[in-house]
């Protein structure tokens, strides 16, 4: 008989997963909806492949440096957070081990334990290792995997690259006449893939997750190819 699978991840594991996702899909998200705004506003006001390319690339460049100096600062912050409740624990914990100690098998109680399991729990835990005891425990924190914002800001750099290419590339490359339909399919096509992966690996809805990235991928080439166009008439 074959025994059943559990795929649902736990813990640390998934808030390790759910980081990197949420780094990876929003980088890729803007990559591919601003840089297909742009080219496409571009689109609108010339046909020059030139300056379609430059328009392109310059988004493409800033784009991805301001993703990864986002994601540089703002998980540097949750590291520091991070570090500095772990030094406040550790300090508690030398200062005043009994309180501690109470507070853990507080904790642990309410996670449905009895006062009697709870206790032999949280002295066993502290025995082991009460820094970590209760950096899991009461902080939500694994001493050994903080997060790490450089692996955050290359995640973002690369994600937001490799989104942008794609309506760059489709922007670029085909005759004139076939420009703007081949982009609208492609970043379309893209958006529909990055919405139902994310939505998949974080267990959510594809349908909704799906339906966001198309509306507002839509609605941004809408916008910027209708200014585009207005700017080129007037002839600015």
């Amino acid at each position: 008989m074959t025994e059943p699978t559990h795929d649902e991840a736990h813990g640390g594991a998934l808030g390790t997963r759910l980081n990197w996702l949420r780094a990876a899909v929003l980088g890729a998200n803007d990559g591919i909806v601003s840089t297909a705004g742009l080219v496409v506003g571009v689109a609108g006001a010339t046909d020059s492949r030139a300056a379609l390319l430059t328009a392109g690339l310059a988004g493409l460049l800033a784009g991805s440096m301001s993703m990864a100096a986002g994601e540089y600062v703002s998980v540097s912050t949750q590291r520091d957070s991070e570090k500095a409740a772990l030094a406040m624990e550790r300090q508690e914990l030398r200062e005043q081990p009994e309180l501690e100690l109470e507070e853990l098998t507080g904790l642990l109680r309410q996670r449905g334990l009895s006062q009697e399991v709870a206790r032999e729990a949280a002295e066993q835990l502290t025995a082991r290792d009460a820094l970590r005891a209760h950096a899991r425990v009461e902080l939500g924190i694994d001493p050994d995997q903080l997060t790490n914002p450089w692996h955050a800001a290359w995640a973002s750099f690369l994600a937001f690259t490799v989104g942008a290419l794609l309506p760059l590339l489709a922007i670029v490359l085909p005759p004139a006449a076939w420009r703007l339909p081949v982009t609208v399919v492609c970043v379309l096509a893209a958006l529909v893939l990055t919405g139902w992966s994310s939505a998949r690996l974080g267990a959510a809805d594809p349908k909704r997750a799906v339906l966001r990235n198309v509306a507002g991928g839509a609605l941004a080439m809408g916008v910027t190819y209708l200014a585009g166009t207005l700017l080129g008439a007037a002839g600015v």
